[in-house]
């Protein structure tokens, strides 16, 4: 299959430091709809026969030189080899328009992913697993759910986006009037996003910072506003993604399976991020009324805020999740 042709960096523009324990390079693959992907590939520059390994997304609205990145590395020391990949319509990667989401597309490219990882003379089919951050978490839920090559999967501080799009924050929102109104505001949008015959951007994290913005918001500047974690192409660190980007979230749920999962699952939550109900919630649902509860586990990390497990190798448990990948992948 033809692959689109992109202009890609060839500079390290991470918001990370190089490793001398692994090589890297830059890679392409298709997902079903023909849209190129584009991913940095982590091994360790010494390994004996053919690896485990691991696709890696997230966060929602982030690229693959953040956080997403940094586990990629980091796991890849450890001796995984690994992919971190930009989403369709977003970052290095293609589809056009661009700065969409959707649950189908997005759960398509970490099968993508998988697809990849499968064919390289290096891995072992049999051992490949994923892992998402905040709302990639929940789209690598949904792939387990779908997907029986996937051997395990990781989850950081996930977001349900079904759920924060359809009920908004802290389900504030969960009424059928509120939910119209958004509505009515999406689609009069789409008329005079034709009419132009352009996308009107949503804007990243709001910047200037007010002083009366929720912690939630200053947590996210803290990331994405600041050396910490800016990145030129990042949607959270500039304009966002389009006003109707999201839209088809709101009435196409991604966890409805999720307890059928036989695959091992380890979901991964800060105590004190906003965002930590959405895991518990959805590792509740995961479990119940289920066959599959042996290999699922949810574990909060004590004080730990939503963009903690990010970057901060502090605080991110990666003896935990690769002595899990390593139990599950085999």
């Amino acid at each position: 299959m033809t692959e689109e042709k992109l202009n890609l960096t060839n500079e390290w523009d991470k918001t990370f430091p190089k490793s001398d324990k692994v090589n890297y390079k830059k890679v392409t693959f298709h997902n079903r709809y023909g849209i190129t992907l584009v991913a940095d590939f982590y091994e360790p520059k010494e390994y004996v026969g053919k690896l485990s390994a691991i696709a890696i997304c997230g966060p929602f609205g982030a690229v693959k030189e953040q956080a997403s990145g940094l586990y990629a590395l980091e796991l890849a020391k450890r001796g995984f080899l690994t992919i971190a990949f930009d989403p369709s319509f977003t970052g290095e990667s293609g589809g056009t328009h661009r700065y969409m989401a959707s649950p189908d597309i997005n759960t398509e490219d970490f099968q993508a992913a998988v697809d990849f990882l499968s064919v390289q003379d290096n891995v072992d089919s049999n051992k490949i697993g994923i892992l998402g951050i905040c709302g990639w978490g929940g789209m690598a839920l949904n792939t387990a759910s779908i997907d029986t090559r996937v051997k395990a999967t990781v989850t950081l501080t996930m977001y349900d986006m079904s759920r924060i799009n359809a009920k908004g924050y802290f389900d504030n929102d969960d009424n059928e009037e509120a939910r119209y109104n958004q509505k009515v505001t999406l689609n009069k949008e789409r008329t005079e996003d034709y009419k132009t015959n352009s996308y009107k951007r949503a804007g990243g994290v709001v910047d200037p910072l007010p002083d009366d913005a929720p912690f939630f918001v200053k947590d996210y500047y803290d990331y994405y506003k600041t050396k910490r974690g800016y990145h030129k192409r990042s949607l959270n660190s500039n304009e966002g993604w389009n006003v109707i980007g999201t839209m088809s979230f709101m009435n196409q749920p991604i966890l409805t399976y999720s307890n059928e999962i036989r695959s091992a699952v380890l979901m991964i939550h800060g105590e004190k991020a906003h965002s930590c109900y959405m895991s518990q919630d959805a590792y509740k649902n995961m479990t119940l009324n289920s066959k599959y509860i042996d290999n699922k586990e949810l574990m909060i990390i004590p004080n730990a805020v939503h963009t903690d497990l990010y970057d901060r190798c502090d605080i991110i448990p990666f003896d935990k999740i690769e002595e899990f990948f390593k139990n599950n992948l085999k």
